[in-house]
Protein backbone atom coordinates (compact mmCIF):
# COMPACT_ATOMS: atom_id res chain seq x y z
CA UNK A 1 0.00 0.00 0.00
CA UNK A 2 1.11 3.56 -0.65
CA UNK A 3 -0.13 7.13 -1.06
CA UNK A 4 -0.36 8.80 -4.45
CA UNK A 5 -1.04 12.44 -5.26
CA UNK A 6 -4.17 12.83 -7.37
CA UNK A 7 -2.70 15.92 -9.03
CA UNK A 8 0.93 15.19 -9.94
CA UNK A 9 1.04 11.41 -9.41
CA UNK A 10 3.95 11.55 -6.93
CA UNK A 11 3.96 8.53 -4.60
CA UNK A 12 4.70 8.37 -0.88
CA UNK A 13 5.11 5.57 1.65
CA UNK A 14 2.11 4.71 3.88
CA UNK A 15 2.63 7.27 6.65
CA UNK A 16 0.64 10.01 8.38
CA UNK A 17 1.12 12.51 5.57
CA UNK A 18 -1.50 15.11 4.77
CA UNK A 19 -0.35 16.59 1.45
CA UNK A 20 1.91 15.74 -1.47
CA UNK A 21 5.54 16.63 -0.79
CA UNK A 22 6.03 17.54 -4.45
CA UNK A 23 3.05 19.80 -5.15
CA UNK A 24 0.95 20.02 -1.98
CA UNK A 25 -1.86 18.09 -3.64
CA UNK A 26 -4.45 15.69 -2.20
CA UNK A 27 -3.24 12.19 -1.41
CA UNK A 28 -5.16 8.98 -2.06
CA UNK A 29 -4.59 5.49 -0.66
CA UNK A 30 -3.69 2.94 -3.31
CA UNK A 31 -3.88 -0.82 -2.86
CA UNK A 32 -5.38 -3.03 -0.16
CA UNK A 33 -3.78 -4.43 2.97
CA UNK A 34 -4.50 -8.05 2.02
CA UNK A 35 -4.72 -8.96 5.70
CA UNK A 36 -6.97 -11.91 6.58
CA UNK A 37 -9.82 -11.22 9.04
CA UNK A 38 -8.83 -12.00 12.65
CA UNK A 39 -10.95 -14.70 14.34
CA UNK A 40 -14.15 -13.50 15.97
CA UNK A 41 -14.33 -10.06 14.31
CA UNK A 42 -17.77 -9.51 12.71
CA UNK A 43 -17.58 -9.27 8.89
CA UNK A 44 -19.05 -5.75 8.83
CA UNK A 45 -16.36 -4.45 11.18
CA UNK A 46 -13.70 -6.11 9.07
CA UNK A 47 -14.87 -4.61 5.82
CA UNK A 48 -15.03 -1.13 7.30
CA UNK A 49 -11.67 -1.14 9.08
CA UNK A 50 -9.10 -3.74 8.11
CA UNK A 51 -9.69 -3.64 4.35
CA UNK A 52 -9.09 0.08 4.41
CA UNK A 53 -5.37 0.25 4.96
CA UNK A 54 -4.78 -1.40 8.35
CA UNK A 55 -2.26 -4.25 8.35
CA UNK A 56 -2.20 -4.87 12.12
CA UNK A 57 -5.38 -6.50 13.47
CA UNK A 58 -4.59 -5.14 16.92
CA UNK A 59 -4.89 -1.57 15.63
CA UNK A 60 -8.49 -1.91 14.46
CA UNK A 61 -10.92 0.42 16.24
CA UNK A 62 -14.54 -0.23 15.38
CA UNK A 63 -17.94 0.38 16.95
CA UNK A 64 -19.85 -1.51 14.26
CA UNK A 65 -19.99 1.22 11.63
CA UNK A 66 -21.24 0.73 8.09
CA UNK A 67 -23.73 -1.71 6.55
CA UNK A 68 -26.45 0.90 7.08
CA UNK A 69 -29.98 0.29 5.74
CA UNK A 70 -31.17 1.39 2.32
CA UNK A 71 -34.87 2.09 2.67
CA UNK A 72 -37.49 2.57 -0.07
CA UNK A 73 -39.67 5.59 0.74
CA UNK A 74 -43.02 5.24 -1.09
CA UNK A 75 -44.92 7.80 1.03
CA UNK A 76 -42.12 10.30 0.45
CA UNK A 77 -42.21 9.55 -3.28
CA UNK A 78 -45.90 10.44 -3.31
CA UNK A 79 -45.31 13.67 -1.37
CA UNK A 80 -42.81 15.15 -3.87
CA UNK A 81 -44.73 16.71 -6.79
CA UNK A 82 -43.64 15.38 -10.15
CA UNK A 83 -41.50 12.53 -8.85
CA UNK A 84 -42.09 9.31 -10.80
CA UNK A 85 -39.48 6.78 -9.85
CA UNK A 86 -37.90 4.96 -6.93
CA UNK A 87 -36.66 6.97 -3.96
CA UNK A 88 -34.23 5.20 -1.65
CA UNK A 89 -32.78 6.53 1.60
CA UNK A 90 -29.31 5.40 2.68
CA UNK A 91 -29.76 5.83 6.43
CA UNK A 92 -26.31 6.82 7.70
CA UNK A 93 -27.88 7.98 10.99
CA UNK A 94 -27.65 4.32 12.07
CA UNK A 95 -23.86 4.57 12.45
CA UNK A 96 -22.67 4.43 16.08
CA UNK A 97 -22.27 8.16 16.68
CA UNK A 98 -25.21 9.07 14.44
CA UNK A 99 -23.49 10.08 11.19
CA UNK A 100 -21.56 8.76 8.20
CA UNK A 101 -18.36 10.18 9.70
CA UNK A 102 -17.89 6.93 11.65
CA UNK A 103 -16.88 5.16 8.45
CA UNK A 104 -14.01 7.58 7.90
CA UNK A 105 -12.96 7.82 11.52
CA UNK A 106 -12.80 4.05 12.07
CA UNK A 107 -10.37 3.75 9.17
CA UNK A 108 -8.43 6.89 10.01
CA UNK A 109 -7.94 6.24 13.71
CA UNK A 110 -7.07 2.58 13.12
CA UNK A 111 -4.28 3.56 10.74
CA UNK A 112 -3.14 6.28 13.14
CA UNK A 113 -2.76 3.72 15.92
CA UNK A 114 -0.90 1.34 13.62
CA UNK A 115 1.51 4.16 12.76
CA UNK A 116 2.12 4.98 16.42
CA UNK A 117 0.09 8.15 16.95
CA UNK A 118 -0.08 9.26 20.60
CA UNK A 119 -3.39 11.03 20.17
CA UNK A 120 -5.75 12.55 17.63
CA UNK A 121 -6.96 16.02 16.71
CA UNK A 122 -9.90 17.02 14.55
CA UNK A 123 -11.51 20.21 13.27
CA UNK A 124 -15.23 19.68 12.96
CA UNK A 125 -18.59 21.32 12.46
CA UNK A 126 -19.83 18.73 14.96
CA UNK A 127 -20.35 15.27 13.49
CA UNK A 128 -16.72 14.36 12.83
CA UNK A 129 -15.81 15.67 16.27
CA UNK A 130 -18.41 13.46 17.92
CA UNK A 131 -17.14 10.49 15.95
CA UNK A 132 -13.47 11.14 16.77
CA UNK A 133 -14.32 11.62 20.45
CA UNK A 134 -16.20 8.31 20.56
CA UNK A 135 -13.58 6.29 18.68
CA UNK A 136 -10.73 7.85 20.66
CA UNK A 137 -12.50 6.86 23.87
CA UNK A 138 -12.86 3.34 22.50
CA UNK A 139 -9.15 3.27 21.65
CA UNK A 140 -7.96 4.89 24.87
CA UNK A 141 -6.38 7.82 23.01
CA UNK A 142 -6.35 11.49 23.89
CA UNK A 143 -8.46 13.62 21.56
CA UNK A 144 -8.57 17.36 20.86
CA UNK A 145 -11.65 18.57 18.98
CA UNK A 146 -11.90 22.10 17.55
CA UNK A 147 -15.32 23.41 16.54
CA UNK A 148 -16.79 26.80 15.55
CA UNK A 149 -18.27 28.55 18.58
CA UNK A 150 -21.74 28.45 17.01
CA UNK A 151 -21.78 24.64 16.68
CA UNK A 152 -25.20 23.24 17.71
CA UNK A 153 -25.51 22.29 21.37
CA UNK A 154 -26.47 18.71 20.55
CA UNK A 155 -23.18 18.12 18.77
CA UNK A 156 -21.13 19.89 21.45
CA UNK A 157 -22.79 17.83 24.17
CA UNK A 158 -22.05 14.59 22.36
CA UNK A 159 -18.37 15.48 21.89
CA UNK A 160 -17.97 16.49 25.53
CA UNK A 161 -19.68 13.32 26.77
CA UNK A 162 -16.84 11.17 25.42
CA UNK A 163 -14.23 13.14 27.34
CA UNK A 164 -12.43 14.86 24.47
CA UNK A 165 -10.73 18.21 24.98
CA UNK A 166 -13.15 20.57 23.21
CA UNK A 167 -11.99 23.93 21.85
CA UNK A 168 -14.61 26.40 20.60
CA UNK A 169 -13.27 28.94 18.09
CA UNK A 170 -15.13 32.06 16.97
CA UNK A 171 -15.86 32.42 13.27
CA UNK A 172 -16.23 29.96 10.42
CA UNK A 173 -15.12 26.34 10.17
CA UNK A 174 -11.94 27.10 8.24
CA UNK A 175 -10.48 28.78 11.33
CA UNK A 176 -10.95 25.53 13.25
CA UNK A 177 -9.33 23.68 10.33
CA UNK A 178 -6.19 25.83 10.54
CA UNK A 179 -5.89 25.42 14.32
CA UNK A 180 -6.29 21.64 14.09
CA UNK A 181 -3.48 21.44 11.53
CA UNK A 182 -1.18 23.51 13.74
CA UNK A 183 -1.95 21.50 16.89
CA UNK A 184 -1.48 18.18 15.09
CA UNK A 185 1.97 19.27 13.98
CA UNK A 186 2.93 20.65 17.38
CA UNK A 187 1.79 17.63 19.42
CA UNK A 188 2.52 14.92 16.88
CA UNK A 189 -1.12 13.85 16.95
CA UNK A 190 -2.87 12.32 13.95
CA UNK A 191 -5.08 14.84 12.17
CA UNK A 192 -8.48 13.24 11.58
CA UNK A 193 -10.19 16.31 10.16
CA UNK A 194 -12.64 14.92 7.60
CA UNK A 195 -11.92 17.12 4.61
CA UNK A 196 -9.45 15.52 2.16
CA UNK A 197 -6.55 16.11 4.55
CA UNK A 198 -6.31 12.55 5.88
CA UNK A 199 -6.17 10.01 3.02
CA UNK A 200 -6.71 7.04 5.34
CA UNK A 201 -9.95 8.50 6.66
CA UNK A 202 -11.20 9.41 3.17
CA UNK A 203 -10.45 5.86 2.08
CA UNK A 204 -12.92 4.63 4.68
CA UNK A 205 -15.81 6.05 2.66
CA UNK A 206 -15.34 4.01 -0.52
CA UNK A 207 -17.54 1.14 0.64
CA UNK A 208 -20.71 3.22 0.47
CA UNK A 209 -21.01 2.57 -3.28
CA UNK A 210 -20.77 -1.23 -3.15
CA UNK A 211 -23.23 -1.28 -0.25
CA UNK A 212 -25.79 0.69 -2.25
CA UNK A 213 -25.43 -1.53 -5.30
CA UNK A 214 -25.71 -4.72 -3.26
CA UNK A 215 -28.79 -3.40 -1.45
CA UNK A 216 -30.38 -2.56 -4.81
CA UNK A 217 -29.94 -6.14 -5.92
CA UNK A 218 -27.02 -5.37 -8.21
CA UNK A 219 -28.58 -2.34 -9.85
CA UNK A 220 -26.74 0.96 -10.26
CA UNK A 221 -28.88 3.98 -9.29
CA UNK A 222 -29.43 6.79 -11.77
CA UNK A 223 -28.64 9.51 -9.25
CA UNK A 224 -26.98 9.63 -5.83
CA UNK A 225 -27.56 12.83 -3.86
CA UNK A 226 -24.79 13.67 -1.39
CA UNK A 227 -24.71 16.43 1.27
CA UNK A 228 -21.44 18.20 0.47
CA UNK A 229 -19.03 20.40 2.41
CA UNK A 230 -15.56 19.79 1.00
CA UNK A 231 -16.67 16.53 -0.62
CA UNK A 232 -14.98 13.34 0.69
CA UNK A 233 -18.31 11.48 0.65
CA UNK A 234 -18.74 12.37 -3.02
CA UNK A 235 -15.36 10.76 -3.66
CA UNK A 236 -16.30 7.76 -1.54
CA UNK A 237 -19.40 7.08 -3.61
CA UNK A 238 -17.55 7.65 -6.88
CA UNK A 239 -14.64 5.38 -5.95
CA UNK A 240 -16.94 2.70 -4.63
CA UNK A 241 -18.83 2.37 -7.90
CA UNK A 242 -15.65 2.73 -9.96
CA UNK A 243 -14.09 -0.18 -8.07
CA UNK A 244 -16.97 -2.35 -9.28
CA UNK A 245 -16.53 -1.22 -12.88
CA UNK A 246 -19.17 1.50 -12.85
CA UNK A 247 -17.40 4.80 -13.40
CA UNK A 248 -18.17 7.79 -15.62
CA UNK A 249 -21.04 7.09 -17.99
CA UNK A 250 -21.58 3.63 -16.48
CA UNK A 251 -21.95 4.85 -12.90
CA UNK A 252 -24.57 6.94 -11.15
CA UNK A 253 -24.76 10.68 -11.69
CA UNK A 254 -23.55 12.35 -8.50
CA UNK A 255 -25.35 15.38 -7.12
CA UNK A 256 -23.40 17.54 -4.68
CA UNK A 257 -25.94 19.25 -2.42
CA UNK A 258 -24.94 22.41 -0.59
CA UNK A 259 -26.76 25.11 1.37
CA UNK A 260 -27.46 28.44 -0.30
CA UNK A 261 -25.67 30.13 2.60
CA UNK A 262 -22.43 28.24 1.87
CA UNK A 263 -22.19 26.91 -1.67
CA UNK A 264 -18.70 27.37 -3.15
CA UNK A 265 -18.87 24.19 -5.24
CA UNK A 266 -22.33 24.97 -6.60
CA UNK A 267 -21.23 28.50 -7.48
CA UNK A 268 -18.28 27.18 -9.48
CA UNK A 269 -20.40 24.51 -11.18
CA UNK A 270 -23.06 26.98 -12.27
CA UNK A 271 -20.43 29.43 -13.52
CA UNK A 272 -18.71 26.73 -15.57
CA UNK A 273 -15.50 27.41 -13.64
CA UNK A 274 -12.65 24.94 -13.44
CA UNK A 275 -11.68 25.90 -9.90
CA UNK A 276 -13.62 26.49 -6.71
CA UNK A 277 -13.10 29.74 -4.85
CA UNK A 278 -13.57 30.07 -1.10
CA UNK A 279 -16.86 31.28 0.34
CA UNK A 280 -17.27 34.04 2.90
CA UNK A 281 -18.97 33.62 6.27
CA UNK A 282 -21.56 30.80 6.03
CA UNK A 283 -25.17 31.60 6.84
CA UNK A 284 -27.25 28.42 7.04
CA UNK A 285 -28.90 26.06 9.52
CA UNK A 286 -27.04 23.16 7.86
CA UNK A 287 -23.97 23.20 10.08
CA UNK A 288 -22.64 19.92 8.65
CA UNK A 289 -22.03 21.43 5.20
CA UNK A 290 -21.15 25.00 6.21
CA UNK A 291 -17.53 24.76 5.06
CA UNK A 292 -16.23 27.87 3.24
CA UNK A 293 -13.04 26.04 2.08
CA UNK A 294 -10.81 28.96 2.97
CA UNK A 295 -7.21 27.89 2.45
CA UNK A 296 -8.03 24.47 1.01
CA UNK A 297 -10.06 25.40 -2.04
CA UNK A 298 -8.43 22.53 -3.95
CA UNK A 299 -10.70 20.15 -1.98
CA UNK A 300 -13.72 21.78 -3.59
CA UNK A 301 -12.09 21.79 -7.01
CA UNK A 302 -11.46 18.04 -6.72
CA UNK A 303 -15.11 17.44 -5.79
CA UNK A 304 -16.23 19.63 -8.68
CA UNK A 305 -14.25 17.42 -11.06
CA UNK A 306 -15.77 14.27 -9.60
CA UNK A 307 -19.29 15.61 -10.08
CA UNK A 308 -18.62 16.54 -13.70
CA UNK A 309 -16.90 13.24 -14.46
CA UNK A 310 -20.05 11.45 -13.30
CA UNK A 311 -22.25 13.62 -15.58
CA UNK A 312 -23.83 14.92 -12.39
CA UNK A 313 -24.66 18.34 -11.03
CA UNK A 314 -24.43 20.56 -7.97
CA UNK A 315 -27.40 22.26 -6.35
CA UNK A 316 -27.88 24.66 -3.44
CA UNK A 317 -30.94 24.59 -1.19
CA UNK A 318 -32.47 27.26 1.05
CA UNK A 319 -32.95 26.94 4.78
CA UNK A 320 -36.71 26.93 4.26
CA UNK A 321 -36.33 24.01 1.86
CA UNK A 322 -34.19 22.22 4.46
CA UNK A 323 -36.88 22.66 7.10
CA UNK A 324 -39.50 21.31 4.73
CA UNK A 325 -37.31 18.32 3.88
CA UNK A 326 -36.73 17.54 7.55
CA UNK A 327 -40.48 17.57 8.11
CA UNK A 328 -41.12 15.32 5.12
CA UNK A 329 -38.46 12.82 6.18
CA UNK A 330 -39.82 12.65 9.70
CA UNK A 331 -43.50 12.43 8.75
CA UNK A 332 -43.37 10.48 5.50
CA UNK A 333 -40.38 8.18 6.02
CA UNK A 334 -39.93 7.94 9.79
CA UNK A 335 -36.38 9.33 9.69
CA UNK A 336 -35.24 12.00 12.15
CA UNK A 337 -32.47 13.89 10.35
CA UNK A 338 -30.49 17.04 11.07
CA UNK A 339 -30.70 19.80 8.42
CA UNK A 340 -27.60 18.57 6.57
CA UNK A 341 -28.93 15.00 6.49
CA UNK A 342 -32.19 16.20 4.95
CA UNK A 343 -30.52 18.31 2.25
CA UNK A 344 -30.81 15.68 -0.53
CA UNK A 345 -34.59 15.64 -0.08
CA UNK A 346 -34.60 19.43 -0.20
CA UNK A 347 -32.73 19.27 -3.51
CA UNK A 348 -35.16 16.98 -5.31
CA UNK A 349 -37.73 19.64 -6.31
CA UNK A 350 -35.00 21.76 -7.92
CA UNK A 351 -33.66 18.75 -9.83
CA UNK A 352 -37.16 17.86 -11.02
CA UNK A 353 -37.76 21.45 -12.14
CA UNK A 354 -34.59 21.29 -14.25
CA UNK A 355 -35.62 18.01 -15.84
CA UNK A 356 -32.71 16.13 -14.27
CA UNK A 357 -34.77 13.31 -12.76
CA UNK A 358 -36.25 11.26 -15.60
CA UNK A 359 -39.40 9.23 -15.13
CA UNK A 360 -38.62 5.84 -13.61
CA UNK A 361 -35.27 7.01 -12.20
CA UNK A 362 -33.74 5.17 -9.25
CA UNK A 363 -32.64 7.89 -6.84
CA UNK A 364 -30.57 7.34 -3.69
CA UNK A 365 -30.36 10.06 -1.04
CA UNK A 366 -27.65 9.85 1.60
CA UNK A 367 -29.18 10.83 4.94
CA UNK A 368 -25.93 11.64 6.67
CA UNK A 369 -26.73 12.84 10.20
CA UNK A 370 -29.25 12.13 12.96
CA UNK A 371 -31.75 14.69 14.20
CA UNK A 372 -30.45 14.52 17.75
CA UNK A 373 -27.40 16.38 16.45
CA UNK A 374 -29.40 19.56 15.91
CA UNK A 375 -33.08 19.57 16.84
CA UNK A 376 -33.64 23.32 16.92
CA UNK A 377 -35.45 23.44 13.59
CA UNK A 378 -37.90 20.77 14.73
CA UNK A 379 -38.74 22.75 17.86
CA UNK A 380 -39.95 25.60 15.65
CA UNK A 381 -42.21 23.41 13.49
CA UNK A 382 -45.97 23.07 14.04
CA UNK A 383 -46.70 19.91 15.99
CA UNK A 384 -49.76 17.94 17.08
CA UNK A 385 -49.33 18.73 20.74
CA UNK A 386 -52.52 19.30 22.74
CA UNK A 387 -53.05 19.84 26.47
CA UNK A 388 -55.48 17.43 28.10
CA UNK A 389 -56.91 19.20 31.16
CA UNK A 390 -59.25 16.34 32.06
CA UNK A 391 -57.84 12.93 31.06
CA UNK A 392 -60.76 11.19 32.75
CA UNK A 393 -63.16 12.50 30.12
CA UNK A 394 -62.39 9.80 27.56
CA UNK A 395 -65.06 10.93 25.10
CA UNK A 396 -63.59 14.45 24.97
CA UNK A 397 -60.07 13.12 24.56
CA UNK A 398 -61.23 10.80 21.76
CA UNK A 399 -62.90 13.74 19.95
CA UNK A 400 -59.68 15.73 20.31
CA UNK A 401 -57.67 12.87 18.79
CA UNK A 402 -60.08 12.40 15.91
CA UNK A 403 -60.01 16.11 15.12
CA UNK A 404 -56.23 16.28 15.31
CA UNK A 405 -55.76 13.19 13.14
CA UNK A 406 -58.08 14.67 10.51
CA UNK A 407 -55.94 17.78 10.19
CA UNK A 408 -53.53 17.96 7.30
CA UNK A 409 -49.89 18.18 8.37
Amino acid sequence: MYLRCIECGHTHPPTLRYACAACGGILRVKGESGLAPPPGLPPGMWRHAARLGVTDPGAIVSLGEGETPLLRAPHLEAAIPGFRGELWLKDETRNPSGSFKDRAISAGISKAIELGARGVVCASSGNAGASVAAYAARAGLGAIIIVPAHTPDGKVTQIAAHGAVLLKVPGHYSRSYDLAAALAERHGYANLTTTFINPWAVDGLKLVGPEIRAQLGGRVPDLVLVPTGSGPLVEGVARGFAAEGFAGAAGPRLVAVQAEGCAPIVRAFEAGAERVEAWGMPDTIASGISDPLIGYERDGTHTLRLVRQSRGTAVAVSDDALRGAMRLLARRAGLYAEPTGASPIAALPALLARGLVPEGAVVVCLITGHGFKDGRAYQEMPARIHPVPEPGDLAAVARLCESALAEKD
